[in-house]
């Protein structure tokens, strides 16, 4: 029965990254929502020779996120002191491909952010060709739909299958990820390493070396990985052991402002 209840509300609200502008608590809304640094990101001026790549993503604002989350991806180049920042959001339409629009690594409307992916060193300055090179080429520059996207999962995921070096993992509470047009259903799955079928991202599956095998209903992800070993569910997206290493303690969380 709670699965019904989750499809129904699935096919019939923005589970995505929809309109901000909800209160949610009273008293509180978007406006005033935290987004300072978590800390997450390690101090780019210390690593001031290394290149780094990572890829966040975020519970959505209020009762979706319970539900869904909101991914973005940021980067250094070696020799760089301040990271770059790509995220899509909606209500920056109708340019939701958005360079810098927050923290790199900060609260995503009062939500602490998890790391999906922590690329450094060796090979991450092509790696960082082909991420912007992916930004660039990205089909719905100007199109946003929360659900079943294209939206901002729809975006890293773009990203991932364009460069699967990244070894991207996006949650199966990654709605929106698995939405591709109708013209072309079949393809290469979010993490570049795998195979996907899916129609406009409500009905598919996925099988890769990095998700495991996936069903899509509805836009709601089952399935189990290997890579290493989890359950991927609603709601908690990914239930098992954790991806992405874990990152650099920062020496002082105030640094990402150098990524604005």
């Amino acid at each position: 029965m709670l699965v019904i209840v989750c499809l129904i509300l699935a096919a019939q609200v923005g589970l995505g990254q929809g309109s901000a502008q909800v209160n949610e608590i009273p008293g509180r809304n978007w406006a005033t929502a935290p987004r300072h640094s978590t800390g997450l990101a390690p101090n780019p001026a210390q690593l001031v020779d290394v290149a780094i790549v990572q890829v966040y993503a975020a519970a959505t604002y209020g009762w979706r996120g319970f539900f869904a989350v909101h991914p973005w991806i940021i980067y250094k180049r070696r020799g760089g002191t301040s990271y770059t920042r790509y995220d899509v959001v909606g209500w920056r339409a109708p340019q939701v491909v958005q360079r810098n629009y927050a923290l790199p690594d900060g609260l995503w409307y009062g939500s602490t952010p998890e790391l999906l992916v922590d690329q450094r060193g060796d090979g991450v300055e092509s790696m960082i060709d082909a991420i912007e090179a992916a930004v660039a080429s990205y089909p719905y520059p100007n199109q946003y739909l929360s659900y079943p996207g294209p939206n901002s999962n729809t975006f890293m995921a773009h990203i991932g299958r364009q460069v699967p070096a990244l070894k991207l993992d996006l949650p199966a509470n990654a709605i929106g990820k698995d939405f591709r047009s109708l013209t072309s259903p079949v393809g290469v799955s979010s993490s570049g390493s795998g195979v996907q079928i899916t129609l406009l991202g409500l009905l598919g599956i996925s099988v890769g070396l990095q998700e495991g095998l996936e069903f899509n209903v509805l836009g709601l992800g089952f399935g189990f990985d290997l890579n290493p070993p989890a359950l991927r569910l609603p709601f908690w997206g990914r239930l098992g052991l954790a991806n992405a290493a874990s990152p650099i303690p920062a020496a002082n969380p105030a640094h990402a402002l150098a990524g604005q």
